[in-house]
């Protein structure tokens, strides 16, 4: 396998990116109101409980069903700073997870289609690579930079949500365990899964709108995740996260499994 080839088109893909303000202002923009302006946000809402009873009497009715390895985590803290932890450390998980899949869909689907767009498509697939090495290399282009992005982001968080929460902790409180699982197991399951997706679907679609019209089924499961901890059905900890992550990992593998086995570059240019 030809690796210097292989990051050759990767190099190319992520230059490329970065110069596509229909690639780089949605990263941008999810980037800060995720891990920038949530926890400032979050910071608000006791303060917003506090002149609404109805809604903190609600909140509290939620904290009250938490399981008891989530109480423990809470023990000794008011009711305010009790919904800032929880909200900051528990709640907000899923939209994290969101922007990895985010970022590596919006990457992949700029893989090939956006190529069709920009009428390079048939000057690429003449470059001599194999059909695997020029599949793998679109699938690492959007992979790296998805967990790239979602390390730094990360960074962002752990300071924003911290320096949030000062004032009425006086301590540092994230991370935990659970990100640290998060972050070295289900974040790049996440980007793995997102790109194997997309790259199938940008394959297939004519324009990088089309593409990521088609894989935007992808975030569907995030969004349902969040709604699931609003209801209290579910709480991310250690152990789900660790599952969490092999499930992925094995959706990842069976897509990029199938991608492998449909990806033929003579079929491109007629898709």
């Amino acid at each position: 396998m030809n690796s210097r080839a292989i990051f050759a088109v990767v190099r190319k893909d992520l230059k490329v990116a970065s110069q596509n303000k229909g690639v780089l202002v949605p990263v941008i923009v999810l980037t800060v109101v995720f891990f920038i302006l949530f926890p400032w946000l979050v910071k608000l809402i006791p303060l917003l409980g506090q002149m609404a009873g109805d809604s903190l009497n609600d909140i509290e009715k939620l904290l009250e069903r938490l399981p008891a390895g989530l109480q423990q985590d809470f023990a000794g803290l008011s009711l305010e700073q009790t919904m800032t932890v929880y909200l900051l450390k528990y709640m907000l998980v899923p939209m994290f997870l969101l922007l990895p899949l985010m970022v590596a869909s919006v990457i992949a689907a700029d893989s090939f289609a956006g190529e069709k767009e920009r009428k390079t498509l048939e000057a690429l697939l003449y470059t001599p690579t194999t059909n695997q090495e020029l599949f793998i290399a679109k699938l690492l282009s959007g992979w790296l930079a998805a967990i790239a992005v979602a390390w730094v982001g990360f960074a962002l968080y752990i300071v924003m949500a911290n320096a949030a929460a000062w004032s009425q902790l006086h301590r540092i409180f994230i991370p935990n365990a659970m990100w640290v699982v998060l972050i070295l197991w289900v974040i790049p399951a996440i980007a793995g899964l997102g790109v194997g997706v997309m790259v199938l679907a940008s394959s297939k679609a004519q324009g990088f709108q089309d593409a990521n019209q088609l894989g935007g089924l992808v975030v569907l499961p995030m969004v349902a995740l969040f709604y699931l901890q609003v209801a209290g059905v579910m709480y991310f900890n250690v152990i789900v996260a660790l599952l969490m992550g092999l499930v992925i990992w094995l959706l990842t593998g069976l897509f990029i499994w199938l991608g492998s086995r449909i990806f033929q570059r003579n079929r491109l240019l007629a898709a």
